[in-house]
């Protein structure tokens, strides 16, 4: 008898049916018609007003639901991203999902001391090299905030071109301005060949927030103009958490933060039809004690569950998201807890461009430990969700013949089957520790930290991009970070 090759169910989590969906859309959309947007940006307001918004009260315009309806539909329901040497390293659309870094951090824990200290431009770089290394990472983002650069002005510069000098992979980068954004423009126009080379083949994605509730600053909506005219992915999540820039409940700050995406989606697509734009805002929670957003509550995770169903039902678009973070303030056991729930839920909701991987203390604080435990975690998440193949090789009952005819001696471990299947049929960590306890103890009984900092200490001491930029290339930015100090 044949055994039949069944298609393998790969698990999902949804959180919302359609007719959430759709109420929650209606939210947003009545949002937009009855209090509308604060917009600073006279261009983007001219622009929206010429297409059929509404002015009132100085600044503000309501936007009527044709306009958020016909940019949802101009929207491409793919983004590609390339690495930096113009070869496809993600696609960004319906199930897909790619984990990376995070930005912004003031603090980070020291490698060699392991305490607390703020961060400098050398740790941008190391980030950048770990992320580079690591296979369960697809992007990477500067995850600190410099203290140390020449010129404050354009920090964000100095952190992209650091990033640029240290990994190969696409890149998610923040810029506080027009100008940051042109010189980084100028930048990644060098790495990739040109301006037209770039936007076919866009290797970087621009990460920019208006303010909740509902407010656009003159500078944000700068940025995501440019983007558009030059075809740069960007997103543009708000700061929609419950309890602070929005409603404390959950449908209430989704609808919210939708509504501001929506109305980002508007500008965007009218200032050029059909360029990328990535979905989704940003909904955790302020934590009623402490005042902070938390980056380990349940609500994120569920929030950004619901917004992929939201993909799915209604909008079609690759949405934002983050995972592998948490409040806790060192690499320990609430941080494994809550890094692993975030990326177990991301994962299974399939969520497409996930980041913040590695951020301690609410995102105040990184920690390349964390980061390198994370990408373990996200491998270990990554085999659960890819389900069970059933067919005849994974049913394996040539293999239980084989091991029934040797009678006493049969053991399935001595098998040409698990060798052949071992590597796939199995997750075999590399961090997380099996071993026997005396195995352990003559090692010198290395906690979790300790494995991490020490996997860390030799990917820094022994990998470097391949291939190396050349040498042209990085006179070429150093005289554009020159011009801009």
């Amino acid at each position: 008898m044949q055994l039949p090759t069944v298609p393998t169910h790969q698990p999902r989590l949804k959180v919302f049916d359609r007719r959430q969906a759709l109420a929650v859309h209606s939210a947003a959309l009545e949002i937009l018609e009855k209090f509308g947007v604060q917009m600073a940006h006279a261009g983007a307001r001219d622009l929206l007003l010429a297409n059929g918004a509404r002015l009132y009260d100085e600044y503000w315009v309501r936007i009527p639901a044709h306009m958020a309806e016909a940019a949802l539909r101009s929207a491409p329901r793919q983004i590609l991203l390339y690495n930096q040497m113009g070869e496809r390293a993600m696609a960004l659309r319906d199930d897909h999902f790619y984990f990376g870094t995070g930005s912004d951090t003031t603090f980070t824990l020291d490698l060699e001391s392991g305490q607390r200290r703020p961060c400098v431009l050398a740790d941008t770089g190391r980030f950048a090299r770990l992320v580079d290394a690591l296979p369960n990472l697809s992007f990477a983002m500067s995850m600190s905030n410099p203290r140390d650069v020449p010129n404050m002005d354009f920090i964000y510069v100095q952190a992209f071109a650091e990033m640029v000098r240290n990994t190969n992979k696409p890149m998610v980068f923040i810029a506080d301005r027009l100008e940051d954004m042109a010189l980084i423009h100028q930048i990644a126009c060098a790495v990739a060949g040109g301006e037209e080379a770039l936007r076919r083949k866009p290797f970087l994605l621009n990460y920019s927030e208006a303010i909740s509730p509902l407010r656009f600053p003159e500078n944000v909506v700068d940025k995501l103009i440019f983007c558009a005219r030059k075809e740069v992915p960007i997103c543009l999540p708000s700061g929609s958490n419950a309890g602070g820039g929005a409603p404390i409940t959950l449908a209430g700050a989704m609808a919210l933060g939708i509504a501001e995406n929506l109305a980002g989606l508007v500008i965007h697509q009218l200032t050029q039809p059909g360029a990328p734009f990535l979905f989704g805002p940003n909904v955790s929670a302020l934590d009623m004690k402490s005042a902070v957003v938390s980056y380990g509550c349940p609500e994120w995770s569920l929030t950004q569950a619901a917004l992929a169903d939201m993909r799915d039902e209604l909008y079609g678009l690759p949405i934002w998201s983050f995972a592998g973070a948490t409040d806790a303030k060192t690499v320990d056991a609430q941080a494994g807890a809550e890094a692993m729930f975030s990326i177990t839920t991301a994962m299974l909701s399939r969520c497409n461009l996930i980041h913040d991987v590695g951020y301690l203390e609410y995102g105040s604080t990184s920690s390349l430990e964390m980061v390198t435990l994370a990408d373990e975690l996200i491998g270990m998440a990554r085999h659960f969700t890819a389900g069970i193949p059933v067919n005849p090789a994974t049913l394996a009952l040539d293999a239980l013949e084989r091991v029934k005819d040797a009678g006493a001696k049969g053991i399935f471990l001595t098998d040409d089957h698990t060798f052949d299947h071992f590597e796939s049929a199995l997750f075999l960590p590399d961090l997380l520790d099996r071993s026997r306890y005396d195995t352990w103890q003559a090692a010198g009984g290395p906690d979790l930290y300790r494995r991490s900092n020490d996997k860390v200490r030799r990917i820094l001491a022994e990998h470097n991009p391949a291939p190396e930029k050349e040498a042209a290339l990085l006179q070429q930015i150093n005289q554009l970070l020159e011009a801009a100090r």
